[in-house]
């Protein structure tokens, strides 16, 4: 079957004749001397077919499934790496990336004779604008004027269906369906009609005027799979299911409802059309109908037969103006190797989102749709549409049209749609035909409706224009390589040949058969591509002329190529076969070619070639002086490449000793010749007793390492030795170095020449290539220890017996021997004498280097046994001598001195800081005796001071928790020097701060007043400015004793501090105001230019601000606790201070200190209103110099900022009197009952019984009642007598009178209310009583960290559960006890919620009590509740509450009682106090036993 969306095999492939416009490609097309002719491109082959290998495998599905909360993929353009520029010519080079390419992956193109067609029939039939179009093996295009063109593949005009004056009834054509044979089409118009054609003959069947609601057009009309069966929908976004029937005859059709619009408008519908390329006859598919629609909001998924069911929903989010989009496609998925499904893919989107969802049918009664991937877009959608399984178009909202890679989500090409000039069809929906009978979000995301102008075939996209159709198809592959071909871009397009090599390429066309022979193909086209590329780059497009740089950079830029894709395709014939002869014409292109050959030397891509390249390679090498770089090459080589006669004469010859070793290693298997041969070199040079060259070093140390490889059986400079030669080797090479006497030495040389040459070399690196080597297995086995043995022997003989050697190469070897005999269990022996003088040398005090290795290497020895044969007491005092403290700390810990570890731990410098540690270890340890301890402690006492100077904070921690001494006694023993002593008590604070706890005060350090008062004198004298803070936060000392200190050092804010904790307020407020006094001086001095100084003006009134801001709130504070005259003896002084400068200054130019003035004037004013009369105040400003001259306006701002401030308190004071006429009790009860509530669900209880009782027509007639009380008038009149009366007792006799003119029907309603008030007072009270219950906790310790409470260190929140369990907050989080319910997070217990699934207790310390909760809230928090954490008993106590609260309405009980006596004595029948079960509850409900 052909469907929509499916792709198609090359036999039911549209083969349309195609011509290309010239005038929309003229930008990019390459000129042609012969362009195609129209018999050409006619012919040409477009078709595709699904191929074999666009298989989704299910690991692949599962990858690219994205979480649509979590990740955020965005389908961008390629963000590949550029080639960056080529490095100068001498650095080294680096193999060059090239940048993924995919190529033109669509080909437009214009269908010429349909557009042709379209002129004509708009000219000569007045056919109009086309408005639709439908593919498949024909194509149908709808009209304005209501006729149908169906054109056949060749488009030639197969049926003009329809006429216009069907048109001018029925409208435009708006929808448009084939179905599956192509035998009948469906056309939905403007208006609403519906008609079915036979296309076999051209006739019309059918006239369907009432298959949806009349005055709706038709935006979709759909075929299914069945030829009877199709759907529709209109632009009141109702679907519909139309069955057509044909009884006795008569064609009929019957209609059902699938979708109103009433529920959402549906905007897009697209039936599921099962492949039958893909697809198999026992699909289970095969006998169900599945139907996609999408409305602004959601996705659904339904299935018509063999029943109608919803399968799946989705929410749909998005702007307004975009519209849903949908999108079908059958995808093979590979299960295993030999088995695969087809199962269909859903694409959904809106706006800038793609959903892709797999449908899995099992059975027609099991049917799943899952999640695949989430992709999002960086622009708008305007439609999606399948190409093939792997390749998705879309379009934007600015006619953009993107070719997307579904698995990668990577964009690999953007067209302009621009000169499409795209038709929309914003009229259908809108309903314009029908009157705009539409919903106003519909007619607005209808603005860029396409749905029936865009429409895909096989790898086909069709697009409707106002003139013409135009074909967007998928190129092949090598279509795609011969457009970049053709725009001589061979670069890209042998990288795009390359994708498709590596089967990396995406949306691939054309490229079939197995893996192998896909790479034989393309692999024959890029070797074609690179001939061509190297002809041309040789040839035409080779600069005629220029500088040999230029000539350079120009190959730099062609070798590169070649050289890659031959070795990606493995072809070094061609490499250096044809490429190379090409190339060897030009001597700069040779170089060239030679020089891009190392990096993939180097990078061991290239290890063979032709000996005549090689030979080539290193002359070309030698001749450019870099030698370097071919010794670098060389030994990356295979050997067989070599002309080892040349290589190895050219090595000799410039002394490049890697690739000498490695030539004769790998070349010859010989390890030994080469090293005899550079040793011997190496030896001439150090026999000379000159300074050694740079060369000679360098061969110095790479003989050290080859050494070092080849002992460990790793071959140099890189590699590994060959298995069956790694004994050999080693033996070898030991026997080499070791070997007494050579061929070319003389009886008068020394013996052990080798041996001899490196240790002068470098001493230490030769000895440390020894260690190494001594680890190795061969030096550790019963043949291995006489090696091991016989080398030390040698060094001795050499270096200790013989002379010519330093001092400091023989402490190495006496260094390196220490730690041989420590590590192999003194398997390596020496003489006493000699051991004796390998102790000396390590314990010299005179030599400073190499301190620590040197302590390392005794420490070693002595852990390992080695100097039990030395005496211990000399031992002791070389190691004392030579400040070896770790050595002194062993020895001393075998005698148990800790008193003189304590001492090592002191003079050792890199661990002085370890010092309280191990007085801790040893005070708080049970294995040491009562003498050890006090030894500890006494050394402790006696070097307190250093202690302190190392770490105050951790020296008074040692001496309040450990020592047992009193603090005073260690204050008088620290006398001596103060700063010590502030040092050690300020770490007493520090500790004493640290150690208590609000939980736990009692555990806090107690510090005498005496040594509280020493330390502030010290706080004094040596930081003068934490003296307020310190005093501010700390009480453990004495006033006065502290006040004389503070006086002493002139500390004027600690001591205005002390003197208002006194009492002294005036006192205080003096001394603030002096210091006040005398910086508002010299800033008025500073601003006259009188001052000398020349200080910041703006630096000086902001230190006048901070000291008035604190003169301030001292006034506050003890304005209230203070008579009249008090508080004006402190605010008008404060005022006249200011005032005084600004009379002062008031002339000066700099406004912006003037203003600043006053707005601190105004501050103190405001704040001064709270506690002086206003009167006083105005007649205290009135009388200032500063303020009573010149105009109103001057101060207008001043005075009615302070009569804002004052109207303001006047209503406070109002709102304060209304707030008391509430009962105090009352207020207080319900407060009381809130703060007693303290478990979560009780307090949910308590509300909704609260919310229940006062419903929201109770509440109304409670506010309609209280608002006719109190009238405008007395309102009014109220309010004056407040603003005229100051005095309290007057208020009292106005509000008295004022409850003595309420009426009877007031009298009645405050009746009412208390009662009310009452009855619920005494329902939650006894409510209360029977829910709260204490919180007991069942132990003092965390049942998670198992950590006590009291810990000193502990400052985390402490949480108690009903339960009895008891946690820190933090170790609930840790653990995942922290839940998150209606925005709040509810702690739940975590071993009960480990054994009571579902149950979630919750904490008094962090639900709020507070929060405003609307009805519906609550009851759904309460039904929660009730389901899962309210036991039994407590739901009946609470269901028993509410039935005795069950009473007759309030609001019928007030309105009952609002009407007149007469009302009433008419309808006593109907009164509800006339009800035999009226019941006023009045009182608690009765308390509910156990047994209940």
């Amino acid at each position: 079957m052909a469907t929509e969306g499916s792709e198609e095999t090359s036999t039911s492939e549209i083969n349309f004749d195609i011509e290309f416009d010239e005038s929309e490609f003229q930008s990019d097309l390459p000129v042609i001397s012969a362009p195609p002719t129209l018999e050409s491109i006619l012919n040409e082959d477009e078709t595709a077919s699904i191929l074999e290998e666009d298989v989704i495998s299910i690991p692949s599905v599962v990858q690219n499934f994205k979480d649509s909360q979590s990740q955020d993929t965005s389908s961008l353009s390629s963000q590949d790496s550029s080639l960056t520029d080529r490095p100068a010519r001498h650095l080294k080079k680096k193999i060059r990336r090239q940048r993924a390419v995919h190529g033109s992956v669509l080909k437009p193109s214009k269908l010429q004779k349909i557009a042709a067609q379209l002129q004509s029939a708009a000219d000569k039939v007045d056919a109009g604008m086309p408005t639709a179009l439908t593919v498949s093996n024909l194509i149908a295009i709808g009209t304005s004027h209501g006729l149908v063109l169906v054109f056949d593949p060749q488009q030639v005009l197969k049926w003009c269906l329809g006429s216009t004056a069907v048109g001018s009834q029925y409208g435009a054509v708006s929808a448009l369906s084939f179905n599956n044979d192509c035998t009948r089409l469906l056309s939905g118009f403007a208006r609403g009609q519906i008609t079915m054609w036979d296309l076999t003959n051209g006739k019309l069947i059918r006239t369907i005027t009432d298959a949806h609601p009349p005055g709706t057009a038709v935006l979709h009309i759909k075929f299914t799979d069945s030829l009877v069966l199709a759907v529709c929908s209109d632009s009141g976004g109702s679907v519909f299911e139309l069955e057509f029937k044909r009884l006795i005859g008569k064609r009929t059709c019957e209609s059902r409802c699938l979708f109103s619009g009433s529920r959402g408008e549906v905007c897009v519908i697209e039936p599921l059309h099962m492949n039958v390329n893909v697809t198999t006859k026992d699909h289970p598919m095969q006998d169900v109908s599945i139907l996609a629609m999408a409305s602004l909001s959601k996705v659904l998924l339904v299935t018509l037969s063999p029943q109608l069911k919803v399968v799946y929903t989705h929410p749909l989010t998005g702007s307004p103006s975009c519209l849903p989009l949908l999108a079908w496609q059958f995808v093979i998925i590979q299960v295993s190797d030999s088995d695969r499904v087809v199962d269909p893919v859903l694409v959904f989107a809106r706006e800038s989102t793609i959903y892709f969802h797999q449908v899995v049918c099992r059975s027609a009664q099991d049917i799943k749709c899952t999640g695949l991937q989430k992709m999002t877009v960086p622009y708008k959608l305007l439609n999606v549409t399948w190409m093939n399984t792997r390749t998705l178009v879309t379009i934007d909202t600015t006619e953009k049209l993107h070719v997307i890679d579904v698995r990668s989500e990577e964009e690999l090409q953007i067209i302009d749609l621009t000169e499409v000039q795209m038709i929309y069809n914003t009229s259908f929906f809108k309903s314009l035909a029908t009157g705009g009978n539409v919903s106003q979000a519909l007619a607005y995301a209808g603005d860029h409706a396409c749905y029936q102008t865009i429409a895909s075939h096989g790898n086909q996209l069709f697009l409707l224009g106002t003139k013409a159709v135009h074909v967007y198809s998928v190129r092949t592959w090598k279509e795609r390589i011969d457009v970049l071909v053709q725009e001589g871009h061979y670069q890209d397009a042998l990288s795009l040949a390359k994708s498709f090599y590596d089967n990396k390429a995406k949306a691939v066309v054309g490229l079939t058969g197995g893996t192998v022979k896909k790479q034989e193909i393309v692999s024959d086209l890029i070797l074609e591509l690179l001939f061509e590329y190297v002809d041309l780059s040789m040839t035409q497009l080779c600069p005629d002329q220029g500088h040999i740089e230029e000539l350079e950079d120009y190959f730099m830029n062609i070798v590169p190529v070649c050289v890659e894709y031959c070795l990606h395709l493995v072809r070094l014939d061609i490499l250096f076969g044809r490429i190379y002869e090409r190339f060897s014409m030009d001597v700069i292109a040779m170089g060239t070619f030679l020089e891009c050959l190392e990096p993939y030397i180097l990078d061991d891509r290239l290890t063979m070639m032709p000996p005549g390249v090689m030979k080539d390679f290193v002359t070309h090498y030698e001749q450019k002086g870099m030698l370097e770089s071919v010794e670098a090459c060389i030994v990356h080589m295979d050997v067989t490449s070599l002309d080892i006669h040349h290589v190895v004469l050219l090595c000799w010859s410039h002394g490049l000793y890697d690739a000498i070793l490695y030539v004769y290693n790998k070349g010859m298997l010989d390890y030994i010749t080469p090293l005899e041969e550079l040793l011997s070199t190496l030896r001439a040079a150090v026999d000379t007793g000159k300074q050694l060259s740079d060369q000679q070093i360098r061969l110095g140390n790479k003989l050290l390492v080859y050494i070092s490889c080849s002992l460990a059986g790793r071959a140099y400079p890189l590699g590994d030795i060959p298995d069956h030669l790694v004994t050999a080797v080693k033996q070898d090479v030991f026997k080499c170095l070791t070997c007494q006497r050579v061929k070319s030495q003389t009886s008068e040389e020394p013996d052990y020449p080798y041996l001899r040459t490196l240790i002068v070399f470098d001493t230490r690196e030769f000895l440390n290539v020894l260690s190494l080597a001594f680890e190795e297995d061969e030096f550790n086995t019963q043949e291995g220890i006489p090696k091991r043995q016989h080398i030390v022997d040698i060094l001795l003989r050499i270096m200790v017996e013989n002379v010519g050697f330093t001092p400091t190469q023989v402490g190495v070897l006496f260094t390196f021997l220490a730690r041989q005999m420590a590590r192999h269990e003194n398997t390596i022996t020496v003489n006493k004498l000699l051991f004796e003088q390998v102790l000396e040398f390590l314990c010299n005090p005179d030599d400073e280097s190499r301190h620590e290795e040197r302590q390392q290497a005794l420490l070693e020895l002595s852990h390992a046994g080695g100097l039990k044969q030395v005496d211990e007491e000399r031992f002791l005092y070389l190691t004392e001598r030579a400040k070896f403290y770790r050595v002194c700390e062993l020895l001393y810990e075998k005698r148990r001195q800790f008193d003189k570890i304590l001492l090592c731990y002191l003079r050792d410098y890199a661990r002085k800081y370890h010092a309280f540690t191990f007085i801790s270890s040893i005070l708080d340890s049970d294995l040491h005796s009562p003498q050890e301890k006090a030894s500890v402690q006494t050394e402790a006492l006696k070097h307190l001071q250093e202690l302190v100077s190392i770490d105050s904070k951790q020296a008074a921690k040692m001496v309040v928790s450990h020592l047992t001494v009193e603090l005073k006694d260690v204050v008088k023993q620290l006398q001596g020097d103060e700063r010590v002593l502030f040092q050690f008590l300020q770490g007493v604070m520090l500790y004493r701060d640290a150690s208590g706890s609000a939980i736990n005060p009692e555990s806090q350090v107690q510090v005498e007043a005496a040594i509280f008062e020493l330390y502030i004198d010290l706080l004094c004298r040596y930081r003068p400015a934490d003296v307020y803070t310190f005093i501010k936060v700390n009480d453990g000392y004495r006033l006065e004793q502290t006040l004389d200190i503070c006086r002493k050092h002139s500390l004027s804010e600690a001591t205005a501090y002390l003197l208002e904790k006194a009492g002294d307020v005036q006192g205080a407020f003096g001394i603030y105001l002096q210091t006040l006094s005398g910086k508002l001086k010299k800033l008025t001095e500073n601003l006259l230019g009188s001052s000398k100084e020349g200080k910041d003006a703006g630096g000086q009134f902001g230190e006048v601000e901070a000291v008035l801001l604190v003169i301030v709130q001292l006034c506050q504070r003890n304005s209230n606790k203070m008579d009249e005259p008090s508080r004006e003896a402190l605010w008008f002084p404060l005022l006249d201070a200011l005032m005084f400068p600004q009379r002062r200054i008031k002339d000066i130019d700099n406004k912006d200190i003037l203003t600043a003035f006053k707005q601190l004037t105004h501050h103190v004013l405001n704040n001064m209103m709270g506690h002086i009369a206003l009167p006083a105040i105005l007649h205290k400003i009135m009388q200032d110099p500063a303020y009573n001259s010149g105009k109103f306006g001057e101060i207008r701002e001043l005075i009615l900022g302070m009569l804002e401030t004052y109207n303001y308190e006047q209503v406070n004071v109002y709102r304060t009197c209304l707030l008391e006429t509430y009962n105090y009790e009352q207020v207080k009860v319900y407060r009381t009952c809130l703060l007693e509530t303290t478990n979560y669900e009780q307090v949910n209880v308590y509300r909704t019984c609260l919310l229940e009782t006062y419903n929201y027509e109770q509440v109304n007639v409670y506010r309609t009642c209280l608002l006719e009380t109190y009238n405008y008038e007395q309102v009014n009149m109220y309010r004056r007598c407040l603003l005229e009366t100051y005095n309290y007792e007057q208020v009292n006799v106005y509000r008295t009178c004022l409850l003595e003119t309420y009426n009877y029907e007031q009298t009645l309603m405050i009746t009412c209310k208390n009662l009310l008030n009452h009855d619920i007072h005494q329902n939650l009270r006894s409510l209360t009583t029977i829910a709260t219950k204490g919180y007991i906790p069942r132990g003092d310790q965390c049942r998670i960290c198992v950590k006590k409470f009291i810990h000193p260190q502990d400052t985390d929140l402490v949480i108690v559960f009903r339960c009895g369990h008891t946690y820190h907050s933090s170790c609930l989080q840790a653990v995942g006890s922290l839940h998150v319910l209606g925005g709040e997070d509810t702690y739940a217990c975590y071993l009960c919620s480990h054994t009571q699934r579902g149950q979630v207790q919750s904490t008094r310390f962090h639900r709020s009590l507070s929060n405003p909760m609307s009805t519906h809230q609550l009851a759904v928090r309460t039904d929660k509740l009730r389901d899962g954490s309210q036991d039994p008993e407590h739901l009946q106590h609470v269901d028993a509450v509410r039935q005795a609260m069950r009473t007759p309405s309030r609001l019928g009980l007030l309105s009952e009682l609002s009407k007149s006596g007469s009302a009433r004595s008419k309808n006593l029948t109907s009164s509800v106090f006339q009800q035999d079960r009226f019941k006023l509850n009045l009182g608690a409900p009765c308390l509910f036993s156990a047994a209940k």
